[in-house]
Parts: structure tokens; sequence; C-alpha cells
């Protein structure tokens, strides 16, 4: 352990031309080790001979494939479209049949919290998450997100009397003001001269 933690120090601590070094050894550039080098490009106000010369080789060696770049994957989790649809389609029934908002972002999260993930990093492998979900896990998928929304629906509302700003008169927030001054601010004392309105 100790030893997998040094190495990780070291190749936060590389230089151009070690990295440089690492990726001609190993034969291929990381994400990781990409990034690295241009961070130290942008820090640096000038680069060394040294270090012009590595970015040199580096891009040589790019251009021949005797290194490669590895790609960053980009990885999406089927289950998340799917749970959206679902919850958007029963929400959408709820607040037309009842007098009610609920949070799509908390019922999404919710449910997805109580099923599996599935990832996918192609457009291929989201099409095959998605025909196995569909045949294996749309009633687990419906029934938590069912249990999402009855969860949400059975929180109480905190201050449900309170209205936005905009809805309300110049007079109705000067009385609320008031009213809670006067419940709060018992003991307050006005200055000599001052009176009661």
């Amino acid at each position: 352990m100790k030893d997998w933690h040094l190495a990780i120090m070291a190749e936060k601590i590389m230089g151009i031309q070690e990295i440089v070094e690492q990726a001609l050894r190993n034969g291929y550039l990381t994400p990781t080790q990409e990034a690295e080098v241009g961070r130290i490009c942008d820090k640096a106000t000038e680069l060394s001979v040294e270090e012009y010369m590595a970015l040199d080789r580096l891009m040589g060696a790019l251009l021949t494939g005797q290194v490669v770049a590895v790609p960053r994957k980009q990885f999406i989790n089927v289950m998340e479209e799917l749970v959206l649809t679902e919850a958007i389609t029963r929400i959408a029934v709820i607040e037309a049949e009842q007098d009610c908002a609920l949070d799509l972002g908390d019922i999404a999260a919710y449910a997805l919290n109580r099923l599996p993930p599935l990832y996918a990093t192609t457009e291929e492998g989201a099409q095959y998450q998605r025909q196995r979900a569909e045949e294996e896990l749309m009633d687990l998928i419906r029934a938590q997100v069912q249990e999402a929304i009855n969860h949400s629906m059975a929180r109480p509302q905190f201050h449900p009397e309170r209205a936005a700003l905009g809805k309300t008169s110049g007079k109705e927030v000067f009385s609320q003001v008031s009213s809670l001054l006067q419940t709060y601010a018992t003991d307050y004392e006005r200055p000599a001269g001052e009176t009661s309105q």
C-alpha cells in the first residue's frame, strides 16, 4: 500500500520530460498524463529547451503511432433516462389531477438510489441496456418511481402558508413584517419622541 501511494505521489510531481519518457516506455499516454502536461504548459511562463524537445519527441511518437493517446471514456447510466421518463409521465398525471407540485429531481434521485445502474460507453451498449431494462426491469422501475412519489407526497410541507413576495401586495408585506416584529420584538423600546402608528 505504501509503495502504491509513493508511486501516485511521484506521478503527481512528474515534469514534462518524465511524463514523455514514461509514455514512450509504456507506448501510451493516459488522460491524466495528458492533463498534467497541459497544466504544466499553462502554468509555466516559459518552457525550457529540454521540455520543448520532450514535447517534440512526444508529438512525433503520437504521429507515428509509437505512443497512443488513451481516449477519455464517456459513461452514461441508461437507468437515469428510464427513471426520468417514467417519473415525468407519472408526475404529469398527478399534477393534472391534484393541486400539488412534485420535485422531479428528488423523485428521480430517490428511485435511482434503489435501482441498479445500467452503464454504457457507446450508443450500441446503451441500446442493449435499454432493451434489457425494458424486458427485465420495467416493473421494478415503475415500482421504485411510485415509491419515490409516495415518499415525496407523504413529506410534510414546511410553512405552506408562505407566499412569494411577488404574489402579495406592499400593504400585505408590511402587515406581515409588522406582525412578526410585534411577535418577536416585544421588548423593543422606541427612541424618545417616536410614537406607534
